[in-house]
Protein backbone atom coordinates (compact mmCIF):
# COMPACT_ATOMS: atom_id res chain seq x y z
CA UNK A 1 0.00 0.00 0.00
CA UNK A 2 1.27 3.32 -0.77
CA UNK A 3 2.25 5.98 2.02
CA UNK A 4 0.79 9.15 2.47
CA UNK A 5 3.58 10.42 1.32
CA UNK A 6 4.10 8.66 -1.72
CA UNK A 7 1.12 9.77 -2.72
CA UNK A 8 1.37 13.33 -2.44
CA UNK A 9 4.31 13.04 -4.69
CA UNK A 10 3.01 11.18 -7.08
CA UNK A 11 0.18 14.12 -7.06
CA UNK A 12 2.66 17.01 -7.11
CA UNK A 13 4.38 15.28 -9.81
CA UNK A 14 1.37 14.75 -11.79
CA UNK A 15 -0.01 18.41 -11.53
CA UNK A 16 3.61 19.62 -12.60
CA UNK A 17 3.84 17.54 -15.62
CA UNK A 18 -0.05 19.14 -16.22
CA UNK A 19 1.17 22.56 -16.07
CA UNK A 20 2.73 24.29 -19.26
CA UNK A 21 6.68 24.80 -18.31
CA UNK A 22 8.47 28.32 -19.06
CA UNK A 23 10.19 26.82 -22.04
CA UNK A 24 6.27 26.04 -22.96
CA UNK A 25 4.56 28.17 -26.10
CA UNK A 26 1.12 28.85 -25.51
CA UNK A 27 -0.72 30.32 -28.26
CA UNK A 28 -2.34 33.74 -27.32
CA UNK A 29 -5.50 35.16 -28.49
CA UNK A 30 -3.63 37.81 -31.08
CA UNK A 31 -2.14 34.65 -32.90
CA UNK A 32 -3.20 31.65 -34.52
CA UNK A 33 -1.84 28.11 -33.96
CA UNK A 34 1.16 28.44 -36.34
CA UNK A 35 2.00 31.39 -34.50
CA UNK A 36 1.56 34.26 -36.95
CA UNK A 37 -0.30 37.28 -35.55
CA UNK A 38 -3.53 37.42 -36.02
CA UNK A 39 -5.47 39.56 -38.72
CA UNK A 40 -8.21 42.35 -37.38
CA UNK A 41 -11.35 41.36 -38.61
CA UNK A 42 -12.24 44.27 -41.07
CA UNK A 43 -14.87 46.47 -39.47
CA UNK A 44 -18.54 46.06 -40.96
CA UNK A 45 -19.12 49.87 -41.79
CA UNK A 46 -15.95 49.86 -43.90
CA UNK A 47 -17.75 46.53 -46.06
CA UNK A 48 -20.83 48.29 -46.44
CA UNK A 49 -19.45 51.25 -47.81
CA UNK A 50 -17.21 49.19 -49.96
CA UNK A 51 -19.88 47.55 -51.39
CA UNK A 52 -22.15 50.77 -52.20
CA UNK A 53 -19.10 51.97 -53.48
CA UNK A 54 -19.11 48.55 -55.95
CA UNK A 55 -22.83 49.43 -56.79
CA UNK A 56 -22.37 53.17 -57.50
CA UNK A 57 -19.20 52.20 -59.90
CA UNK A 58 -21.34 49.59 -61.43
CA UNK A 59 -24.32 52.14 -62.45
CA UNK A 60 -21.78 54.42 -63.68
CA UNK A 61 -20.11 52.10 -66.13
CA UNK A 62 -23.72 50.48 -67.23
CA UNK A 63 -25.07 54.02 -67.61
CA UNK A 64 -22.12 55.36 -69.67
CA UNK A 65 -20.98 52.39 -71.96
CA UNK A 66 -24.04 52.61 -74.43
CA UNK A 67 -25.14 49.18 -73.26
CA UNK A 68 -28.69 50.39 -72.39
CA UNK A 69 -30.34 52.95 -74.75
CA UNK A 70 -29.91 56.66 -73.55
CA UNK A 71 -32.75 57.69 -71.71
CA UNK A 72 -33.37 54.56 -69.89
CA UNK A 73 -30.93 54.38 -67.03
CA UNK A 74 -30.04 58.05 -65.98
CA UNK A 75 -26.09 58.75 -65.21
CA UNK A 76 -25.37 59.66 -61.72
CA UNK A 77 -24.26 63.32 -62.98
CA UNK A 78 -27.82 63.30 -64.84
CA UNK A 79 -29.68 62.37 -61.17
CA UNK A 80 -27.61 65.09 -59.80
CA UNK A 81 -28.73 68.16 -62.52
CA UNK A 82 -32.02 66.41 -61.74
CA UNK A 83 -32.32 66.47 -57.95
CA UNK A 84 -30.98 69.76 -57.92
CA UNK A 85 -33.54 71.67 -60.09
CA UNK A 86 -36.34 69.54 -58.13
CA UNK A 87 -35.01 70.88 -55.00
CA UNK A 88 -34.52 74.38 -56.25
CA UNK A 89 -37.65 74.49 -58.43
CA UNK A 90 -39.83 71.47 -56.82
CA UNK A 91 -42.21 69.54 -59.57
CA UNK A 92 -45.27 70.74 -61.13
CA UNK A 93 -45.59 73.92 -58.98
CA UNK A 94 -45.34 72.15 -56.01
CA UNK A 95 -41.63 71.74 -53.59
CA UNK A 96 -39.48 68.96 -53.27
CA UNK A 97 -40.21 69.45 -49.43
CA UNK A 98 -43.78 69.74 -49.67
CA UNK A 99 -44.44 66.34 -51.76
CA UNK A 100 -42.26 64.86 -49.08
CA UNK A 101 -44.37 66.28 -46.43
CA UNK A 102 -47.89 65.13 -48.07
CA UNK A 103 -46.59 61.55 -48.35
CA UNK A 104 -45.41 61.48 -44.40
CA UNK A 105 -48.23 62.92 -43.17
CA UNK A 106 -50.56 60.60 -45.17
CA UNK A 107 -48.52 57.59 -44.07
CA UNK A 108 -48.19 58.88 -40.36
CA UNK A 109 -52.03 59.31 -40.06
CA UNK A 110 -53.06 55.93 -41.21
CA UNK A 111 -50.05 54.25 -39.38
CA UNK A 112 -51.01 56.44 -36.14
CA UNK A 113 -54.50 54.69 -36.60
CA UNK A 114 -53.54 51.35 -37.00
CA UNK A 115 -51.61 51.57 -33.95
CA UNK A 116 -54.83 52.82 -32.30
CA UNK A 117 -57.25 50.28 -33.45
CA UNK A 118 -54.96 47.03 -34.04
CA UNK A 119 -53.14 47.03 -30.71
CA UNK A 120 -55.69 47.22 -28.10
CA UNK A 121 -57.71 44.66 -30.57
CA UNK A 122 -54.70 42.02 -30.99
CA UNK A 123 -54.43 42.31 -27.27
CA UNK A 124 -58.09 41.74 -26.53
CA UNK A 125 -58.24 38.70 -29.11
CA UNK A 126 -54.52 37.06 -27.90
CA UNK A 127 -55.48 37.46 -24.15
CA UNK A 128 -58.88 36.84 -24.40
CA UNK A 129 -60.55 33.35 -25.43
CA UNK A 130 -63.70 35.32 -26.45
CA UNK A 131 -62.41 37.62 -28.62
CA UNK A 132 -60.18 35.34 -30.22
CA UNK A 133 -63.34 33.34 -31.01
CA UNK A 134 -64.97 36.27 -32.72
CA UNK A 135 -62.55 38.26 -34.43
CA UNK A 136 -59.68 35.70 -35.65
CA UNK A 137 -62.34 34.14 -38.71
CA UNK A 138 -62.79 37.61 -39.57
CA UNK A 139 -59.30 38.43 -39.97
CA UNK A 140 -58.10 35.68 -41.36
CA UNK A 141 -60.12 35.69 -43.90
CA UNK A 142 -59.37 39.98 -44.52
CA UNK A 143 -55.88 39.62 -43.80
CA UNK A 144 -54.37 37.78 -47.16
CA UNK A 145 -56.23 40.28 -49.67
CA UNK A 146 -53.63 42.84 -51.05
CA UNK A 147 -54.58 46.39 -49.60
CA UNK A 148 -54.07 47.32 -53.45
CA UNK A 149 -57.75 45.15 -54.27
CA UNK A 150 -59.54 48.03 -51.93
CA UNK A 151 -58.33 50.94 -53.74
CA UNK A 152 -62.04 50.63 -55.93
CA UNK A 153 -64.10 50.47 -52.98
CA UNK A 154 -61.88 53.01 -50.90
CA UNK A 155 -62.65 55.49 -53.95
CA UNK A 156 -66.21 54.47 -53.78
CA UNK A 157 -66.72 54.97 -50.43
CA UNK A 158 -64.24 57.82 -49.60
CA UNK A 159 -63.81 59.54 -53.12
CA UNK A 160 -60.69 60.80 -54.02
CA UNK A 161 -59.84 63.26 -51.46
CA UNK A 162 -57.44 62.78 -48.32
CA UNK A 163 -59.41 60.49 -46.12
CA UNK A 164 -59.40 57.69 -48.61
CA UNK A 165 -55.50 57.50 -48.92
CA UNK A 166 -55.42 57.90 -45.03
CA UNK A 167 -57.76 54.93 -44.65
CA UNK A 168 -55.99 52.13 -47.05
CA UNK A 169 -52.72 53.25 -45.39
CA UNK A 170 -54.81 52.75 -41.88
CA UNK A 171 -55.69 49.38 -43.24
CA UNK A 172 -52.38 48.39 -44.02
CA UNK A 173 -51.15 48.95 -40.95
CA UNK A 174 -53.62 47.51 -39.04
CA UNK A 175 -53.66 44.33 -40.61
CA UNK A 176 -50.10 43.68 -39.32
CA UNK A 177 -49.99 45.34 -35.74
CA UNK A 178 -53.31 43.36 -35.01
CA UNK A 179 -51.21 39.94 -36.23
CA UNK A 180 -48.50 40.42 -34.13
CA UNK A 181 -49.78 42.22 -31.29
CA UNK A 182 -52.29 38.86 -31.27
CA UNK A 183 -49.32 36.76 -31.34
CA UNK A 184 -48.03 38.83 -28.37
CA UNK A 185 -50.75 37.92 -26.14
CA UNK A 186 -51.14 34.68 -27.34
CA UNK A 187 -47.82 33.80 -26.96
CA UNK A 188 -46.59 34.73 -23.26
CA UNK A 189 -44.84 31.82 -21.29
CA UNK A 190 -47.36 29.82 -19.45
CA UNK A 191 -44.33 30.04 -16.33
CA UNK A 192 -45.09 33.56 -16.24
CA UNK A 193 -49.15 33.07 -16.23
CA UNK A 194 -48.61 30.75 -13.04
CA UNK A 195 -46.42 32.59 -11.22
CA UNK A 196 -48.98 35.30 -11.76
CA UNK A 197 -51.96 33.39 -10.96
CA UNK A 198 -50.15 32.02 -7.39
CA UNK A 199 -49.62 35.59 -6.19
CA UNK A 200 -52.84 36.16 -6.11
CA UNK A 201 -53.79 38.48 -9.18
CA UNK A 202 -56.60 39.21 -10.80
CA UNK A 203 -57.46 39.12 -14.62
CA UNK A 204 -57.02 42.87 -14.80
CA UNK A 205 -53.67 42.84 -12.90
CA UNK A 206 -52.22 39.73 -15.24
CA UNK A 207 -53.08 41.38 -18.07
CA UNK A 208 -51.53 44.76 -17.14
CA UNK A 209 -48.18 43.41 -15.42
CA UNK A 210 -47.81 39.87 -16.99
CA UNK A 211 -49.63 40.03 -20.56
CA UNK A 212 -49.01 43.27 -22.17
CA UNK A 213 -45.18 44.01 -20.79
CA UNK A 214 -44.52 40.42 -22.19
CA UNK A 215 -46.25 41.18 -25.76
CA UNK A 216 -44.22 44.29 -26.45
CA UNK A 217 -41.24 42.80 -28.18
CA UNK A 218 -43.97 41.40 -30.65
CA UNK A 219 -45.73 44.27 -31.25
CA UNK A 220 -42.57 46.51 -31.76
CA UNK A 221 -42.14 43.75 -34.46
CA UNK A 222 -45.56 44.10 -36.06
CA UNK A 223 -44.83 48.13 -35.63
CA UNK A 224 -41.69 47.64 -37.85
CA UNK A 225 -43.30 45.66 -40.83
CA UNK A 226 -46.91 47.76 -40.82
CA UNK A 227 -44.25 51.45 -41.32
CA UNK A 228 -42.66 49.82 -43.53
CA UNK A 229 -46.03 48.10 -45.91
CA UNK A 230 -47.48 52.15 -44.91
CA UNK A 231 -44.85 53.58 -46.34
CA UNK A 232 -44.71 51.70 -49.45
CA UNK A 233 -48.39 51.76 -49.92
CA UNK A 234 -48.98 55.82 -49.71
CA UNK A 235 -47.42 55.51 -53.48
CA UNK A 236 -50.61 53.30 -54.39
CA UNK A 237 -52.69 55.43 -52.57
CA UNK A 238 -51.44 58.56 -54.15
CA UNK A 239 -52.09 56.99 -57.71
CA UNK A 240 -55.75 57.74 -57.01
CA UNK A 241 -56.33 61.27 -58.02
CA UNK A 242 -53.80 62.83 -56.19
CA UNK A 243 -51.90 66.30 -57.45
CA UNK A 244 -49.02 66.12 -54.79
CA UNK A 245 -46.90 63.44 -52.98
CA UNK A 246 -44.02 61.36 -53.50
CA UNK A 247 -46.09 58.29 -55.28
CA UNK A 248 -47.62 61.20 -57.57
CA UNK A 249 -44.62 62.46 -58.42
CA UNK A 250 -43.31 59.16 -59.57
CA UNK A 251 -46.40 58.09 -61.75
CA UNK A 252 -46.12 61.66 -63.17
CA UNK A 253 -43.00 61.28 -63.98
CA UNK A 254 -42.95 58.21 -65.42
CA UNK A 255 -45.78 58.94 -67.84
CA UNK A 256 -43.95 61.70 -69.50
CA UNK A 257 -40.35 59.98 -69.55
CA UNK A 258 -38.66 61.80 -66.93
CA UNK A 259 -36.97 59.13 -65.73
CA UNK A 260 -34.38 61.14 -63.46
CA UNK A 261 -37.44 62.35 -61.54
CA UNK A 262 -38.38 58.36 -61.03
CA UNK A 263 -35.26 57.51 -59.58
CA UNK A 264 -35.35 60.30 -57.55
CA UNK A 265 -38.37 59.77 -55.94
CA UNK A 266 -37.46 56.04 -55.62
CA UNK A 267 -34.38 56.87 -53.58
CA UNK A 268 -36.54 59.13 -51.65
CA UNK A 269 -39.58 57.16 -50.71
CA UNK A 270 -36.23 54.52 -49.65
CA UNK A 271 -34.03 57.19 -47.66
CA UNK A 272 -37.32 58.43 -45.90
CA UNK A 273 -38.48 54.68 -45.50
CA UNK A 274 -34.88 53.68 -43.58
CA UNK A 275 -35.13 56.97 -41.58
CA UNK A 276 -38.40 55.94 -40.28
CA UNK A 277 -37.43 52.42 -39.39
CA UNK A 278 -34.12 53.64 -37.41
CA UNK A 279 -36.41 56.07 -35.06
CA UNK A 280 -38.60 53.33 -34.77
CA UNK A 281 -35.44 51.73 -33.49
CA UNK A 282 -34.25 53.85 -31.56
CA UNK A 283 -37.64 54.05 -29.69
CA UNK A 284 -38.01 50.53 -28.98
CA UNK A 285 -34.35 50.42 -27.14
CA UNK A 286 -35.84 52.89 -25.00
CA UNK A 287 -38.88 51.12 -24.60
CA UNK A 288 -38.02 47.16 -24.16
CA UNK A 289 -34.69 48.15 -22.29
CA UNK A 290 -34.73 44.32 -21.06
CA UNK A 291 -34.43 42.78 -24.24
CA UNK A 292 -31.39 40.58 -24.43
CA UNK A 293 -30.51 40.70 -21.19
Amino acid sequence: MNSPSNTASALTSASASATPSASTVVPSAATNSGGKPRKAPIPSIVISVAAVAALCALWTIVSTSGWIPAGYLPTPMELWRDGATLVNDGYKDVSLLAHVKISLMRTLAGFGLGILFGVPLGLWTGYSRVGNAIASPIMAFIRPIPPIAFIPMVVLYFGLGELGKVVLIFWTSFNYVHVNAHAGAANVPIAYLRAARSLGMTPSQLFTNVVFPAAIPQIFTGLKVALALSWAVVVAAELTGAQSGLGYMIADAALTFRIPTVFIGIALIGAIGLGLNLVLNFIEARIVHWRGR
